[in-house]
């Protein structure tokens, strides 16, 4: 289940993996898939929920979990039990990282402060995840990423004017706060490793992750009162950017907005006056006379078939693109080349297309190892012989729902 070769930059790693769902488990994904030792603690019996969660399962498995612990070793604790607080000590004892995303007061509950173990483990860092950060007037709340993604100004700008903002098709807000989780415990490494070995706490949360991503909404609101709205399809005074139709029904993007993309796309079109007509010469220009320009090239794109519309684009060097299904994702060449999806054999799924590993690396890969276990605690026996239990011990403690 384990037998591949060690890989990736972060070999040599240890890092304990406490929490559930998305957020806090993708940072572990992160890790894992670029070699670290990940020790994913999940409650006795039950495990993360993602293990029974998806819209789909494989002869009784479901689709979700290999995606979320693959290359994870899985242990069992009761983190509300005195022993398997003090399991879970020792544990991180021994790790570079831990990666917790409970409501935030939980650990100090536990008497697993930052304060607790960093007197115990000076070196640790520790990625704290939650929907409002560690601090702050709404810290207690709980928070998932569709409520992250509306109180931080993302969704409010998703979808189309006049109509009620859409959600993304999946959870983006847990999958922004991961990375930038990863990000903030990636210099806390670097920084504990080049400046004295102290360890510190990454507060990551899902709101700040989500207003991130907002661009100049926040500097346009602050001197031009400009409260960014909607723009359906495409961006407001950014043209050419935008989907249009072929002749067979599906759409295309094509983004001309930069001047000398613009000129190429009125030769593609056959229309290279266009390029010089002063309601287009100029980015400016283009923006305000927007929805003209975007029926021209709807008028133009709806004359012909797919095919045949992407290959005068790439001809003539246009940035192009069709929208994708999932079916046209995994067929496609350039992705299966470049390892962004992949067929794996599992001893539980048979072979099964995942998702790949990057970015790529030239000289340390992430790879794929396992799918992560399908047993809540497959790894007991080998982890916790790491803090000096022999299975007797192990016996014992799971017969008290301890592990």
């Amino acid at each position: 289940m384990t037998g591949k070769a060690p890989f990736g930059p972060l070999q040599g790693l240890r890092v304990v993996e406490m929490g559930q769902l998305l957020a806090g488990p993708f940072v572990g994904s992160r890790c894992a898939d670029f070699g670290a030792d990940v020790i994913k603690v999940e409650a006795p019996g039950s495990g993360d929920p993602i293990r029974s969660w998806g819209r789909l399962q494989h002869e009784g498995k479901t689709l979700w979990w290999p995606i979320m612990a693959r290359n994870k070793k899985s242990v069992s604790i009761n983190l509300r039990a005195a022993e398997g607080q003090e399991l879970a000590r020792s544990l991180i004892a021994q790790a570079d990282v831990l990666i917790e995303n409970f409501k935030p007061g939980t650990l100090e509950r536990w008497g697993m402060s930052p304060e607790q173990l960093h007197a115990l483990n000076p070196g640790l860092v520790i990625v704290r995840v939650s929907g409002f950060g560690q601090t702050g007037p709404y810290a207690a709340r709980p928070g998932f990423a569709s409520v992250g993604e509306a109180m931080s100004g993302l969704r409010y700008i998703n979808g189309y004017p006049d109509m009620p903002p859409p959600r993304y098709g999946i959870s983006l807000g847990d999958t922004l706060t991961a990375l930038f989780a990863f990000e903030g415990m990636m210099m806390a490494l670097y920084h504990r490793d080049r400046n004295g070995g102290r360890g510190q706490v990454v507060d990551a949360a899902i709101t700040e992750s989500c207003f991130a991503m907002l661009e100049s909404t926040v500097t346009e609101y602050s001197k031009a009162g400009e409260v960014r709205q909607p723009s359906g399809t495409g961006l407001a005074k950014i043209a050419p950017s935008n989907i249009y139709p072929a002749r067979d029904g599906t759409y295309v993007v094509i983004a001309a907005n930069v001047d000398a993309m613009f000129r190429r796309l009125t030769q593609a079109m056959g229309q290279p006056h266009l390029a010089d007509d002063p309601r287009f010469v100029t980015h400016i220009a283009r923006g305000e006379n927007a929805e003209l320009l975007d029926s021209m090239i709807a008028n133009w794109s709806a004359s012909l078939d797919v095919a045949d519309l992407t290959a005068r684009l790439e001809q003539f060097g246009v940035v192009f693109g069709p929208i994708n299904s999932i079916a046209e994702v995994v067929q496609d060449p350039h992705f299966r080349e470049r390892g962004m999806v992949r067929d794996h054999h599992d001893d539980d799924f048979g072979t099964i297309t995942v998702p790949g590993v990057f970015p790529v690396l030239s000289e340390t890969p992430g790879d794929i190892a396992w799918l992560g276990p399908q047993e809540v605690g497959a790894h007991n026996a080998e982890i916790y012989a790491r803090i000096g239990l022999g299975e007797e011990k192990i016996e014992d403690l799971k017969a008290r729902g301890v592990i």
